[in-house]
């Protein structure tokens, strides 16, 4: 009965290393140190809905065939695409991202990750002013003052407290929560809100007014702040920033919340100044609480690469990027592809009306381990092993930390890089007229 220690939890952008999987009959049959999200991914991928063969659509219905088979149907619909679109690659390695892009390339497609509807505006903020940041071993050893800002890790990242921030005991944080003081930023009383030190309400759609005032106290204007900032009284914004210029070391995480309200990756660029500021005075940081186990991971192949972190058109030959032009959203809603690959994410789940409506009228080519909405409107569907149990591969946690991915267990289902490498090959013999 083997027993494989320090694996990596692919689930979330925590990537979690310290997680012991034990395997019997090629089935893990104990976890820990997981979380109960962790767990469910360990434990319930045997559960889940999982896609058991490659499909086609003939005739108006889903029907199995050979990886080989199905790999020949993707590549004709990309040989015969003029503005393919190419989607998600966030919950798989960078092995596959890297092949992801090579694919674009070669078919001149669009591609992007599932940062663009959560943190591209971080990304985005982070080329405009830059983005201050540690590993979150550093936040885990000097930080004493906490803040997470639109976000809810008890929910989103269950262990992230107790492993790089508020709990944590780290070398010169011994004391571990007793030590630190944590603040919480948000727009209602979460339930990390609730075991915070300070939790500071503010109004939908105020954080860049919040971070304004905050930069007005810290750069000593505070007389230019109004009575009330963003719904908080002025008295609680200068106990704030007090609280921030005073520590020895802050940390703000900061969620959806901040990127996906009201002025966007402004938020961001703001935030990224108020660190500046700080850091005239003491010692501060800033971190995205990313989602998806490798979204960090898409963007930082994607910028050695190409030179750009999302959103990516090669259909000039070279890349093209322009958020908010080659958006995956944007292009959906303009119905400008004739084709998509929609990879390692659920579009059909998650984006708007007029997108899906769009993406059902094209023909829609899926790699995924799972089935969800997005299967109910491919033409071809391609099962993926797993990454992280059924295949190894890299990862990029959060604070853009590479981790490697151990492989748990065999299985039958290709890997997301063989298929992007096989769907390669297959287009480019196609284009020679092999």
């Amino acid at each position: 009965m083997p027993v494989i220690k320090d694996a990596v939890c692919s689930l979330c952008g925590s990537l979690c290393d310290d997680i012991t999987v034990t395997v019997e009959d090629n089935k893990i049959t104990k976890i820990e140190n997981a979380c109960i999200l962790g767990h469910s991914k360990f434990v319930g991928m045997f559960e889940h809905d999982r896609i058991e063969t490659p499909m086609v659509r003939k005739d108006g219905e889903l029907v199995p065939v050979s990886y080989e088979e199905a790999i020949e149907a993707a590549a004709k619909i990309l040989v015969n695409s003029r503005r393919t679109l190419s989607y998600g690659w966030c919950s798989t390695s960078c092995e596959a991202v890297s092949g992801a892009i090579q694919l674009a390339e070669e078919t001149g497609s669009i591609i992007d990750s599932t940062a663009n509807v959560c943190h591209g505006p971080t990304a985005l903020a982070a080329q405009e002013k830059g983005s201050p940041s540690a590993s979150l071993g550093e936040i885990k050893n000097r930080a004493d003052v906490i803040v997470f800002w639109g976000c809810n890790p008890v929910h989103a990242h269950p262990r992230h407290m107790s492993r790089y921030s508020s709990f944590s005991k780290g070398f010169f944080t011994e004391k571990g929560r007793k030590g630190r003081k944590m603040v919480v930023i948000d727009v209602r009383k979460t339930d990390t809100a609730k075991i915070a030190d300070k939790y500071v309400e503010i109004e939908q759609g105020s954080d860049l007014l919040l971070v304004t005032a905050l930069r007005s106290i810290v750069n000593g204007h505070e007389d230019v702040v109004p009575e009330t900032v963003a719904g908080v009284p002025k008295a609680e914004v200068l106990e704030l920033a007090e609280t921030l210029k005073n520590a020895k070391f802050t940390c703000i995480f900061f969620g959806m919340g901040v990127t996906q309200s009201r002025s966007k990756y402004k938020n961001g660029d703001a935030v990224s100044s108020l660190i500046s500021d700080l850091n005239q005075h003491t010692k501060a940081v800033m971190i995205g609480m990313r989602g998806h186990y490798n979204v960090t991971g898409f963007g930082q192949v994607a910028t050695w690469e190409t030179g750009f972190p999302m959103a990516i058109d090669f259909a000039r030959g070279y890349p093209y990027y322009n958020p908010g032009e080659t958006g995956a959203n944007d292009l959906l809603v303009r119905e400008e592809p004739d084709a998509a690959i929609i990879a390692a994410a659920d579009a059909g789940a998650h984006f708007p009306q007029k997108a899906v409506r769009h993406l059902a009228r094209i023909p829609v080519i899926q790699i995924d381990p799972y089935a969800n909405p997005t299967t109910e409107i491919a033409d071809v569907v391609i099962p993926a092993a797993v990454v992280g149990i059924e295949a190894e591969g890299t990862a990029y946690r959060m604070d853009a930390i590479s981790l490697r991915m151990k492989k748990l267990i065999d299985t039958e289902f290709k890997t997301d890089e063989e298929i992007v490498k096989d769907l390669t090959a297959k287009v480019r013999e196609m284009k020679r007229g092999v």
